[in-house]
Formats: structure tokens, sequence, C-alpha cells
């Protein structure tokens, strides 16, 4: 068996090195650029949900790095990771097992001008920085490829924005997608001497995905696949209003992947747990009752007959000095101490976080504690949840 070494292949019309390849065949693969290709994306295949698989709420309350904002709606929207099956015809194929998935509830009044739903993806401006992409540059370029359905046939819209200087926006197009459908999308995106990238740990480029934007943020001269400075009123052009009128909409997407380049590689597949330890950067759950209802979560210190103190140890440095996450009620967590247990009617108290640490203050309203003993810090309900929040 003959074996052919080279250290890159090129196209007979190419003016650059290009090899795209799966990694899990063991060779890197090579961007357009001549450099190692990455997804600067985390969690583009919505495999990690730290927070749980479906919420109502705003903001980041699933799919760990995807946040949804809304407004405007006489109806909540709700968003989920979704598990996908052999039947969704594109992404299955190529190893997909999860999208973000958006259902619109029913918006009565019809599409006001103040009303929205998009989905929001934020990266550090340093990841940016540092990526082998020349901002500045018409001629270096970052290549935007995901799989979108949604379940109302029409054109729906996104964008790209820096956010470091003057702010410049990108704003694209998907074409018309047929209903139920699932459409991959590759979008080229230049350079502009007007963006600023900052290497530090703020906001670099936002990608935002618009099942439906009002005309409060559209206008009709919207010029798509070009930079301009952002506008919050023009942010994209005069959107179709079917999709937010329909009753139980649906809009997902999933394999979202950002690269230098000009060209889309495959998706760019990695463990689960090499994604959770990425994403445990911006957030961390550190106990949930959904795992277990009475596992401990941390050794506790009676710092007086009322007061416990707990030290929590993060599983990785997070981006920013974190905020506490906590879904608390009467009774949801306890202590087990020497004979027996104490329930804590009051919520936790978060105080004194550290990029790699944090001090917990557990109240004992009813006084049972032992001044300078050690308990175990429980969970006491399914609900209990406590994690820590350094989201962009």
């Amino acid at each position: 068996m003959s074996t052919v070494k080279v250290n890159a292949i090129r196209s007979t019309s190419g003016s650059s090195d290009a090899i795209t390849l799966n990694s899990s065949s063991g060779v890197t693969a090579i961007n357009g650029n001549g450099l190692r290709a990455q997804n600067l994306i985390i969690n583009g295949a919505m495999q990690v949900a730290q927070r749980g698989t479906s919420a109502t709420a705003e903001e980041y309350a699933t799919v760990d790095r995807f946040e949804l904002s809304h407004g405007g709606e006489d109806e909540a929207c709700t968003q989920a990771q979704h598990a996908l099956t052999s039947s969704d015809t594109g992404p299955w194929a190529k190893g997909l097992r999860y999208s973000y998935h958006i259902t619109n509830g029913n918006q009565s009044s019809g599409a006001d001008a103040g009303d929205f739903c998009m989905i929001r993806y934020r990266i550090e401006a340093q990841d940016i920085a540092a990526c082998g992409w020349d901002c500045t540059s018409a001629s270096s370029y970052l290549t935007l490829s995901f799989w979108v359905k949604a379940s109302v046939a029409q054109n729906y819209y996104g964008y790209v924005r820096s956010d470091d200087g003057t702010s410049q926006s990108y704003p694209f197009q998907t074409g018309s997608l047929s209903a139920n459908t699932w459409t991959k999308i590759t979008k080229t995106i230049p350079g502009n001497s007007n963006i600023t990238i900052n290497n530090d740990n703020g906001y670099g480029l936002e990608i935002h995905f618009l099942p439906f934007l009002g005309t409060n943020y559209t206008a009709s001269g919207v010029t798509l696949d070009a930079w301009a400075p952002y506008d919050s009123a023009t942010r994209m052009a005069d959107n179709t209003v079917t999709w937010w009128e329909t009753d139980d909409a649906t809009f997902e997407i999933t394999g979202v992947q950002l690269e230098v380049g000009s060209t889309a590689s495959e998706f760019m597949f990695e463990s689960y747990g090499e994604t959770l330890a990425k994403c445990q950067r911006y957030f961390t759950m550190i106990a949930s009752g959904a795992d277990s209802s009475t596992a401990t979560v941390s050794l506790a210190f009676h710092y007086s007959a009322t007061s416990g103190r707990a030290v929590i140890h993060f599983p990785t440095t997070m981006r920013s000095i974190p905020d506490i996450y906590e879904v608390s009620g009467t009774d949801y967590w306890k202590l087990l101490q020497k004979g027996g247990t104490t329930d804590l009617p009051d919520a936790i108290h978060g105080g004194n976080e550290r990029l790699n640490q944090a001090e917990l203050a557990l109240e004992d309203d009813v006084g049972s504690l032992v001044t300078g003993e050690v308990s175990l810090f429980r969970i006491n309900h399914a609900n209990a949840r406590l994690g820590y929040d350094a989201e962009l």
C-alpha cells in the first residue's frame, strides 16, 4: 500500500491552500486562508442546555450561549432544546441531533410596530481579534453557515453586528424557505475598514437570527450583504408578518458555524465534554434538583447558630466575575449535620464571587445550628437550581 504525504492541497484554480475534511478523520482542516479551521461558535450543535430544555423566559434559558429576545407579544414565545429525528432531512444525516427551537404564541393583536422575536449569539472580542480574520480588510472573510427550518414559508433575515468603536451591521436574508423543510444557509462576510474589534472579554461580534422584527426596527431601503453603521431603527429590511401572525409558528436553527475564510467547511463536531467545558466559561450549573433532589452541593461551616457559609469552586475560570443564578423557595435546600437535618426556609444568598469560586450565605431562621461545626449543604427540592452567570 502506497502513502502520499503532502503539506497542503490546493485547487488548480485556487490562490490559497484549502482542505475541508471532517476533524474525525484525523486530518487537520485548513480553511481558505491557510489557517487551521475552527468554529468560532460554541455549542452550535445545540447539545448543551444546562439551564433546562424548555422555557417561556427571555434571554439565556435553555440552549447554552443562544439567547432569545422578544417583545410586544400577546403571548410569550417558547424556546427549547429540540431533539431531532431521522425525519429531519439534512442536519440529521450530518450528525446533528438537536436544534434551538422557537414556538410563537398567539399574537391576536397582529404585528405591531414594536413587536419582535430574535435569537442572538455573542462572541468575545478577543476570540475574534485572535482568530486570523483581518476585520478591516474587504479581501478577508468570515463564513457563517447554519441549518434553518420554519413552519411558515417565507423569507427570513438576520444580521452580524460588531460592537466596538462605531458599531457596524451586516444584514442578510435566508431567501424563501419552504415550510417545514431544513435548508442550509451559507453567508460569506468580508471585512470592512470601519470595523473595530478590541482584544478583550467584551462583545466582539453578535449574530442575530430574526423570525420577526416590527417596523420600529426595519426600513425598506436597507441594503443586504453589505456593512453599514448600526442603527437600531433600521436593523433590517421590512419583514413579512406571516410568521408572527401565525399561531404557534415555529423557527429553529442548528449546525451554526462561523469560521475564517471564504468557504464553508463541514460542521466541526466536538465531544459533549469539550462543548460543556467551553460553555461553563459563561455559565455553570453547580447543582440542579432536576438531576438529583438530594445531591450534596458542598461542605458548609456554621458561622453562627442561624447562619452557615459554603464555598463553591467553579469547574473552569469564568469570563468575568459572575452573578449568582438561583431558583429557590422555602425548604429548597437543607443542611445535613450531626444529629439530623435542618431545612433552610429562606433563599440562599450569594456574595464574594471571584473568577474561580464564590461564597454562599445559608440562613437558618430556626436557630438550630451549632456554631463551629461543619455540615453538608444539600438540595432538598426537585426545582432547586444553583449556578453562576458570566454571559456576554
